[in-house]
């Protein structure tokens, strides 16, 4: 391991000769926390310490600090603290060794930090309690004499770099130029040995400049590990055999260095399944001579996934003869006999090295089978095997599930978790801005910890990311409606109205799916607000209606420039441009459109005819726009923005203008019809057609695997019917017709669509008949499998 220097430096203006210093005298603790405590809350602290309290009133940052500390005061958590302390109004800061505190130091904020157990710390820290725990650290803030100390106390040297985290986020403004730190008291540790993310997504890897933001990123959240593993890198799964070139390698070591700075377990992995032979001693060597190159950068954690690969061939003949006939058990045996021979000849023989890990080929399940007793049986326990949760991309991962995974692999399982990756056909267009959720309060009692596998767009990826370092640091204490706010304030630098603006932004960016039904919901702080529109419109209350919702459009129409007025970090608004231009015309056109409907309500046709066309041509001009250059194999694709809910309002508000004199307006008339059709995919009742109508998108209907199949909607009456609306699953058309009947035997084609990619369809009609049936006929599938649908909707004017 390349060696870190503990020698102490001085930052700021550098201090007369130590040697004429006086001793320093510890002013006693009960001293110190004299008197009632401040009542003023303490600023929000990400991760959620284990223990957070008030210890007394706020201490003031003297223009001249003093910082003690020690040989065995973490290098990285001592500069990182300078840092904070110069940033928030030291104009200078000396750094002195325990017992070279100067005399004038006692009006002086004096901050010491190190071991815990270093007897200065451990006297100023009193009775705060050290947790006995790894990376743990105590800190407190209190008031000394004409001046005030900070304490900062790790259990290890990461403990101490993570108490400086947490200071960081304590400094409150005083005054106009001035700053604060509050007065708390703070034992904590992680709840979670191991905590960060998996390069592991398919598509355009991250810059060498992209990784190195992520470990100081990583840093400021408390993430200890980083597993790089980026399925497009050549050398790590196709071309595993070979060495990385010279000025890659001289990447990966700055990289290593940049990771060890911010106390995070740089993780090489090497994904060799596609075509080792396991039994072939020349490629057990070559695949630790790859391990070992890294081990000589400093690097000390590996991986050898072997996921997404088919264990049902041998790529060799010689594993025939060692393993037997290929199947589950026997590549089972064989991954183990590697994975063991990597674990004690290289991972056990090698100083400082972590214990392997591994990526097994069942990932995805924790139910039994012959591979998963070959690990559970012969695994060296030392091993650590990562899983994915019920399902590649889960909805929730529960105590139970996790119980369940570690019975069947033999030892508690460390989670790669496939949120936020968008890099499957179910993100296509999708930047994932959810906050990090429905992992159940309890994991950690069941879990090494848990690794994020991010989206090929880095800095977008930071606010899952930011959720998943607060969860595995305190999974009982994470709420994550409050961690999405103080993510997006993160990314603001503070800034509130750049983090409102996020917030904006960030809820039309909601939707997080699997492959089957999303598992968090599109837009649902506008999803409300639509809803609440149309209940106080069709109430009457048309005015009141407009105006509540208009000021949202409007946050909606600028929350694209606020983001890129400068607050923001600008990797994330590179990353978000395509949809940051697109929220932009959709928010004109959502105000335009209300001004439209407010317009028409005080008797202006001819204005509010001419804004529902500025409307309609925002809404054409939103839809042209495209993610280029694509990062992801999406290719060029329209961003989608809020889809499902701010263009399904904007088709119901301008049907309402269309049919103004007509009773029922836009009313979704499917939702009170009858659905059928030609199949349902393997007679499953979840995919039955009733759930095409059903008002849920979490629900589908699905075709059985013929381009002719259709779905359609008996209406409840006789209707015209103004626009169609279909919401598509990830397996939708790539070509279709939309046809109407009235009496279900006779069909009339009134148009033919040709998507570009699979999203909501809106299909305007000419509503110049009357119509019962309304069908989805196919012509050609997208996908070998059938045709999947959420919601169908059918708008337009009842006949009667």
């Amino acid at each position: 391991m390349r060696r870190r220097t503990n020698a102490i430096t001085t930052a700021g203006l550098c201090f007369a000769l130590a040697s004429v210093m006086a001793l320093e005298a510890l002013p006693a603790v009960a001293a110190a926390d004299a008197g009632p405590p401040a009542a003023s809350a303490l600023p929000p602290v990400s991760p959620v310490p284990q223990s957070l309290a008030r210890a007394g009133d706020d201490v003031t940052v003297t223009s001249r600090v003093i910082v003690v500390a020690d040989g065995d005061t973490d290098a990285a958590a001592r500069d990182r603290l300078v840092r904070e302390l110069k940033a928030h109004g030291a104009g200078r800061v000396d750094v002195v060794a325990p017992g070279r505190v100067p005399p004038v130091a006692s009006g002086l904020l004096t901050v010491r930090i190190g071991p815990a157990t270093r007897p200065d710390i451990a006297a100023a820290l009193g009775d705060t309690a050290v947790p006995d725990r790894a990376e743990g650290y105590a800190l407190r803030v209190a008031p000394a004499g004409r001046g005030a100390r900070v304490t900062l106390g790790g259990t290890d040297a990461a403990g101490q770099f993570y108490a400086v985290q947490t200071l960081r986020q304590l400094f409150v403004r005083s005054g106009g130029d001035g700053w604060k730190v509050a007065g708390a008291r703070v034992g904590d540790h992680p709840s979670m040995p191991l905590r960060g993310t998996i390069e592991g997504f398919y598509g355009q890897p991250w810059t060498h400049a992209e990784r190195l933001d992520q470990m100081d990123f990583h840093g400021d959240v408390k993430a200890n590990t980083y597993v790089y593993a980026p399925k497009d890198d050549p050398y790590h799964r196709g071309r595993w055999r070979e060495p990385y070139p010279a000025e890659k390698l001289a990447e990966l070591g700055e990289l290593v260095d940049r990771a060890t700075a911010n106390h995070v377990r740089f993780t090489f992995a090497v994904s060799p399944g596609e075509s080792i032979c396991y039994s072939d001693p020349a490629d057990r060597k070559a695949l630790k001579d790859k391990l070992r190159a890294l081990y000589d950068l400093g690097t000390r954690a590996f991986s050898v996934p072997l996921d997404d690969i088919d264990y049902t061939r041998w790529n060799c003949e010689a594993d025939r003869a060692a393993y037997g006939e290929p199947g589950a058990g026997a590549a089972g045996k064989a991954q183990v006999d590697l994975l063991n021979d990597v674990q004690r000849t290289f991972v056990a023989t090698h100083e400082g090295v972590w214990p392997l890990q591994m990526v097994p080929t069942e990932y995805y399940n924790h139910s039994e089978s012959a591979y998963k007793r070959a690990l559970r049986e012969t695994l060296d326990p030392a091993v650590e095997v990562m899983w994915t949760g019920q399902g590649v991309v889960p909805a929730q991962i529960t105590n139970a599930e996790a119980e369940q995974a570690a019975e069947v692999f033999g030892r508690k399982v460390f989670v790669w978790d496939n949120y936020p990756v968008n890099d499957f056909g179910n993100t296509s267009g999708r930047l994932l801005l959810a906050p990090y959720d429905k992992r159940e309060a309890g994991l950690s009692e069941h879990l090494s910890g848990i690794v994020a596998n991010p989206m090929n767009q880095p800095y977008a990826s930071k606010v899952a990311v930011f959720g998943t370092a607060d969860f595995t640091w305190n999974d009982l204490a994470y709420d994550a409606r409050k961690n999405w706010r103080n993510a997006m304030s993160y990314l603001a630098g503070g800034d509130a109205e750049a983090t409102d603006a996020l917030l904006v932004f960030g809820d039309l960016q909601h939707l997080a799916p699997t492959f089957g039904a999303p598992w968090q919901p599109q837009a649902p702080g506008l999803s409300r607000l639509t809803a609440e529109f149309w209940k106080k419109w069709d109430a009457g209350d048309r005015a009141g209606a407009v105006g509540a919702l208009r000021s949202h459009a409007t946050a909606v129409q600028q929350a694209p420039a606020t983001i890129r007025g400068g607050s923001v970090q600008k990797g994330f608004t590179a990353d978000a441009a395509p949809w940051l231009d697109a929220t932009a015309l959709w928010g004109e056109a959502m105000v335009t459109m209300l001004d439209a409907l407010a317009a028409r309500q005080d008797g202006d046709k001819e204005a509010s005819d001419r804004l529902l066309a500025s409307s309609d041509a925002l809404q054409q001009r939103a839809r042209a726009v495209r993610v280029d250059p694509p990062r992801n194999s999406w290719g060029k694709v329209q961003p989608k923005v809020g889809d499902g809910v701010l263009d399904t309002f904007l088709l119901q508000a301008g049907l309402r203008l269309q049919l103004w004199d007509s009773t029922g307006g836009a009313e979704n008339l499917a939702l009170k019809g009858k659905a059928s059709a030609s199949s349902t995919e393997l007679d499953l009742d979840r995919l039955a057609p009733r759930h095409v109508n059903d008002g849920k998108t979490d629900t589908r209907w699905a075709s059985g695997y013929s381009d002719d199949a259709w779905v359609q909607v008996e209406l409840a009456a006789p209707a015209k019917v103004a626009a169609v609306t279909l919401d598509w699953e990830n397996a939708c058309a790539a070509e279709y017709a939309v046809q109407t009947s009235g009496d279900g035997v006779n069909w009339r084609t009134v148009s033919t669509q040709r998507p570009d990619t699979c999203g909501n369809d809106v299909v305007r009609l000419s509503a110049d008949e009357t119509v019962r049936y309304v069908r989805m006929q196919g012509v050609e599938r997208r996908t070998p499998w059938g045709y999947s649908i959420h919601e169908m909707g059918v708008y337009g004017t009842p006949a009667a």
